[in-house]
């Protein structure tokens, strides 16, 4: 088209990648539409609609300068009208490269135009040629969809070169054109919704602005306070110069019945006289001090109310512009489950519930990943294979349910279930024993719900071997942190043969809420209400020691006692007198409730949030900072982190006693067998830098003959090799009584379904693909089994 403007280049390139990310969620929607009813009432319609999106995204790519995009979009245009003429039939497998079509698009929209030969060169290449193929009528069966090409990691080159080949490919945003005061750079407008594109940067100052004048209502109210205090003050000086007055009169009278007047009966008089004119004039001042005062009290009274409506209007329609209904989040796991389905060779179908709901966009964005990774795990650990599930008399394709509902104001509950073979909780209280987060004494007491807890901690897994999609044993652990820090809860539940169901509970919004000031160890808390069940007042004799530690009974049941100054580990006071009660807080739900005491429970307000910033990103009991009406600036509690600090943990019993001088006398050995000599190069130096004694050996025969001569921890193998592959090698290690408990790591360019299963088929502990290959996985799965 001829552009020589750059900075018009740049801004219609922003432009055509948000209109990109918006059709091809829509073609992708319409794609699992499609797959699920290939012929159903609205196959018409479903085809026409993608038709509709690929020719708008041809024609938004030719005038955005991005030719490459507009050739795949055009291919897959020509494919679309084939299929609405009925010249051809869709299929599974055109689905696939249907798929691959549109997840290259999303790739091409997120790298500069400079790049898109040069990364996805081979990959546009072939995917234009097989759609049209799949365009002309050929049989499907002779094209097979595209498989993404892993990233040349084979060609291995040291960490240092490899981390800045990594940034120097990464696909760069385009840098926002600036922009003219008052003139917005793109809006989008829609006859029929109004609405309008804005950046995101801008919602957000606006949205802090916005959060600012909430400290002007705070200031109101103080100042309303202060005026109600004076008002207080004033009648209490009104009541004491009233008596003055009484007392006044009843002298004057006394005098007056004197009968012998003399001078210093009329001394007397005169100075009680001036003495009444002053007490009227001052009790006329103030009346006038108080009509004064009364009617700054109704003004600052209505100011407060207009502010204060003002603001909570403002904060609420601003909360409205940055809150996003769950669709979209909800509209990319079909894809998703529909991918990690394919991967396992599992049949899995999706039901989802309540996409109108609204949430803030920071909190959906913030739960991306641990929402994908629960859904990873409902198909990867619980949806059976569709011939196991046929064995145990179920449905041959698994269902993944999905709902999410508002439960309040200000809460949401999003519920992912599957309907798999559940949680086999011995198998679970096993790993945890093995990786010594429990004892096997504190795994037989127990409940079934705490043993499900223990998903949660960091190392526990069931997976027989680590792959890239699971077997670390650190997601569900992640998945709880990021939860908890957005102030939520999550907890599993499950039966054996049935399913699995995971229950997040979230706020609605971070911005404001409802919080208790209380004071503990000389210094003021905010509390999230929402977080405190009760509160009640203490008794010294209402404390029970229970097992050393100290309790109160609640409704019969009896709930744990600490010290908030105690957790929080700062001074307190010492309480003297043993008939004096003091408040405490019970905080938790359900089962999980501990009582915290403290000095005083000052009010409840509202509270704008404030998060530390980057550089206390996360502090252990401390959720933000708030700045109350009188400028004082308070600590935030995180609730979570005060349930886990209080609860003491008993020291786990070592079943195998190790002595610290013999494990750190004996270097850890590692065995590498690679037949790439940069790759081996490689691995030996990242093994080497974290204190490991390395061996290289360049195929699998030559490890097996090392491995029975020497002593080694640990076998690190590429599958792929002369004379003995590394699949082949991992087997003989099985059967040998001598090796076959060695922990074997398969480091590997093979990424297939079939390869994977057959890597967990010949007994390798974890596999990982060279094109997912970094320096610290490879570090924490060498880690995790020695």
């Amino acid at each position: 088209m001829g552009l020589t403007n750059k900075d018009l280049l740049k801004r219609l390139r922003a432009a055509f990648k948000a209109e990109a990310e918006d059709r091809l969620k829509i073609i992708n929607s319409d794609l699992v539409e499609l797959e699920k009813k290939p012929a159903g009432d609205k196959y018409d319609e479903v085809i026409e609609s993608i038709f509709r999106q690929t020719h708008s995204l041809k024609g938004a790519a030719r005038s955005a300068d991005l030719p490459v995009i507009e050739k795949i979009s055009g291919a897959l245009e020509d494919i679309f009208s084939a299929l609405k003429r009925n010249e051809i039939k869709i299929s599974f497998e055109m689905t696939n490269v249907l798929y691959d079509a549109t997840d290259t698009l999303a790739d091409l929209a997120a790298t500069p135009e400079s790049e898109h030969t040069n990364v996805h060169g081979n990959q546009i290449s072939k995917i234009i040629k097989q759609i049209k193929e799949l365009s002309s009528g050929k049989s499907v069966n002779e094209t097979k969809p595209v498989e993404k090409e892993p990233k040349p990691v084979d060609k291995l080159l040291p960490a240092m070169a490899i981390k800045k080949t990594q940034k120097e490919i990464a696909p760069q945003p385009e840098p926002a054109a600036p922009q003219k005061k008052g003139q917005e750079a793109f809006k989008e407008a829609d006859p029929q919704t109004q609405t309008i594109r804005v950046s995101i940067n801008k919602l957000d100052s606006l949205m802090l602005q916005a959060e600012e004048i909430l400290q002007a209502k705070l200031l109101a109210n103080r100042h309303k306070n202060e005026l109600q205090d004076l008002i207080e003050m004033l009648e209490l000086w009104k009541k004491d110069w009233a008596q003055i007055t009484t007392a006044t009169h009843a002298l004057s009278q006394m005098i007056n019945k004197e009968t012998e007047p003399g001078r210093k009966k009329k001394t007397a008089l005169v100075s009680l006289s001036k003495l009444i004119e002053l007490i009227e004039s001052n009790q006329n001042q103030s009346r006038l001090f108080e009509d004064r005062l009364l009617a700054l009290f109704k003004s600052a009274h209505q100011d407060k109310r207009l502010v204060g409506e003002l603001v909570d209007r403002l904060l609420e329609d601003m909360k409205d512009v940055l809150m996003l209904p769950f669709s979209f989040f909800l509209e990319m796991i079909p894809k998703i489950v529909r991918d990690l389905a394919r991967d396992q060779n599992k049949k899995v179908k999706v039901s989802m519930e309540g996409g109108d709901v609204e949430i803030n966009r920071k909190i959906l964005e913030e739960m991306k990943d641990p929402l994908i990774h629960l859904l990873r795990n409902c198909v990867d650990h619980g949806i059976e294979k569709s011939e196991i599930r046929k064995k145990n008399k179920k449905p041959e394709t698994g269902t993944v349910n999905v709902i999410i509902s508002q439960t309040n104001s200000d809460k949401i509950e999003i519920i992912i279930s599957d309907d798999g073979e559940g949680i086999d909780i011995k198998k679970v209280k096993e790993a945890a024993i093995k990786k010594k987060v429990i004892s096997r004494q504190e795994a037989s007491e127990l409940s079934e719900k705490e043993a499900l807890d223990l998903i949660f901690q960091s190392d526990v897994t069931t997976s027989l071997i680590i792959t890239d999609i699971s077997g670390r044993g650190l997601g569900m652990a992640i998945v709880r942190e990021k939860i908890e820090r957005l102030g939520g809860e999550v907890s599993v539940e499950s039966t054996p043969g049935k399913g699995t169901k995971f229950r997040a509970l979230l706020p609605i919004t971070l911005a404001t809420f409802r919080g208790i000031l209380v004071s503990a160890g000389e210094q003021q808390f905010i509390i999230p209400t929402v977080n405190v069940d009760r509160v009640v007042r203490v008794r010294p004799d209402d404390i029970k020691t229970v097992e050393n530690k100290e309790t109160i009974l609640l409704n019969g049941k009896t709930v744990p006692l600490v010290r908030l100054d105690d957790v929080l580990e700062i001074h307190h006071k010492e309480r003297v007198s043993a008939s004096e009660t003091y408040p405490a807080l019970v905080l938790g739900t359900g089962e999980k409730r501990i009582a915290f005491s403290l000095d005083k429970v000052l009010d409840e307000e509202e509270i704008l949030f404030k998060s530390l910033g980057k550089q206390l990103s996360r502090v252990r009991n401390i959720y933000g900072a708030t700045v109350l009406g009188n400028r004082k600036v308070v600590p935030i509690l995180n609730v979570m982190d005060l349930m886990k600090s209080a609860v003491h943990i008993s020291p786990m019993s070592a079943e195998v006693p190790v002595r610290m001088e013999e494990q750190e006398s004996e270097k850890i050995s590692v065995l590498v067998a690679e037949d790439s000599i940069t790759s081996r190069m490689l691995l030996k130096t990242i093994l080497e830098s974290a204190g490991y004694q390395v061996k290289t050996v360049v195929d699998g025969l030559e490890a097996l003959t090392e491995l029975k001569e020497g002593e080694y921890n640990l076998l690190v193998s590429d599958v792929d090799m002369p004379r003995m592959n590394g699949f082949v090698l991992t087997g003989k290690i099985r059967e040998d009584k001598k090796l076959g408990d060695l922990p074997v790591i398969l480091v590997t360019a093979l990424h297939s379904r079939e390869d994977r299963e057959r890597g967990i088929d010949v007994g390798a502990n974890a596999y990982i693909v060279k094109s997912s290959f970094d320096q610290s996985n490879l570090l924490e799965v060498v880690k995790k089994y020695i």
